[in-house]
């Protein structure tokens, strides 16, 4: 028995159709029956694996990148590292053990996690209990104490809530769940709902019928919060995750089961929804709100400009023969242009007096 597929039916008759963001919220946040707030999604025994999860490397270089950020910064004597959803804390705690060659940074650091799920707070804590560091956790980023931080976030904006609006022969209708007879979810297109300005462009007016469009305004407005800070405050922001770099046209929205690709209205609760991230829309969010942005460049040319390769090389010349098996694996993983390299994005935010961050100036 799915508890929140008849949570929603029993919304859906109270309030008539839920817009594809509202259905995002419950299926991923309700507080009961949430897919984030019941369990750990992550890993083989999860649903999907992060770059986190599958090499030390990636948080090794993003640790020695926020390092080097710290260093054009001036080398503050005290700094914020912020981390919004930290999934198990993999990624905190392998940039973590790697700043141990940077000590006078680790000692600067004052450590803070943004997590809503009950259920990874308490997977971080218990993999980030062997650091010497205090780590302060948070709901929202809204509870962040004012001051310079150095923030980055991996796979964070894929999960925020989307709205789609869709065009008909009519016009444009925002694209929503409903409920059949059958007690069927199903999609509907609400032609009276009113679309954002921001997405009304001329060139959707030659659109052909059946096209979506896509506004996640729950990442908007973060962007805009964050930029806002690093333009008042100072510091960087670094968000990675799959996206396309430049706004278009096309349903993005997916479920993930097992590792495999699942109908979105199927199952929920017990799928991971997530929606291709707009950098473009970011980006000008970011610069909209004082901040300096770079970017998005792919995966794959930010990490070989932070020398993965390099490291990889490292990690062979003492492995076995079996774990440099695993080690090239895992490269190809992050970087393959087939696998993770091209599809995901690397998008940094700074104060617009700091230099270019490393990794964007190749």
């Amino acid at each position: 028995m799915n508890e929140l597929l008849d949570h929603l039916k029993k919304r859906i008759a109270a309030e008539g159709p839920l817009s594809v963001a509202d259905y995002m919220t419950e299926t991923l946040a309700n507080p009961k029956f949430g897919y984030y707030m019941i369990g750990d999604p992550l890993g083989k025994e999860g649903d999907f694996i992060t770059a986190p999860e599958i090499s030390q490397m990636f948080g090794e270089l993003i640790g020695l990148w926020c390092a080097v950020v710290w260093q054009q910064m001036g080398s503050p004597a005290s700094i914020k590292l912020v981390e919004i959803g930290p999934g198990r804390g993999t990624l905190m705690a392998d940039a973590l053990k790697a700043l141990t060659m940077v000590p006078a940074f680790l000692d600067a650091i004052e450590a803070h996690l943004i997590e809503t799920s009950p259920a990874l707070i308490k997977r971080q804590q218990r993999n980030l209990a062997s650091l010497e560091l205090n780590i302060t956790w948070h709901e929202s980023f809204a509870e962040m104490p004012e001051g310079p931080f150095i923030l980055f976030a991996n796979e964070l904006f894929d999960a925020l809530p989307i709205r789609q609006f869709e065009k008909s022969v009519a016009g444009w209708g925002e694209r929503k769940v409903g409920c059949n007879d059958a007690g069927d979810l199903i999609w509907l297109l609400d032609q009276s709902a009113e679309v954002p300005e921001v997405l009304i462009t001329p060139d959707l007016n030659d659109t052909p019928p059946g096209s979506i469009v896509e506004l996640c305004q729950p990442g908007v407005t973060l962007t805009a919060a964050i930029a806002e800070s690093i333009a008042e405050f100072g510091g960087v922001a670094l968000f990675i995750d799959y996206g396309h770099d430049q706004s278009g046209i096309g349903d993005t929205l997916q479920a993930v089961k097992d590792h495999q690709y699942h109908d979105v209205l199927l199952d929920p609760g017990e799928t991971d929804l997530t929606a291709h991230v707009d950098f473009e829309r970011l980006a000008e969010t970011a610069r909209a709100a004082g901040a300096s942005a770079f970017g998005a460049i792919t995966q794959a040319d930010f990490l070989r400009r932070l020398g993965i390769e390099q490291r990889t090389q490292q990690l062979k010349d003492a492995a076995s023969t079996r774990q440099k098996a695993d080690i090239i694996s895992s490269l190809n993983r992050l970087i393959g242009a087939d696998e993770m390299g091209t599809l995901f994005k690397v998008l940094a935010i700074t104060h617009p007096d700091q230099p270019i961050p490393e990794g964007f100036n190749g």
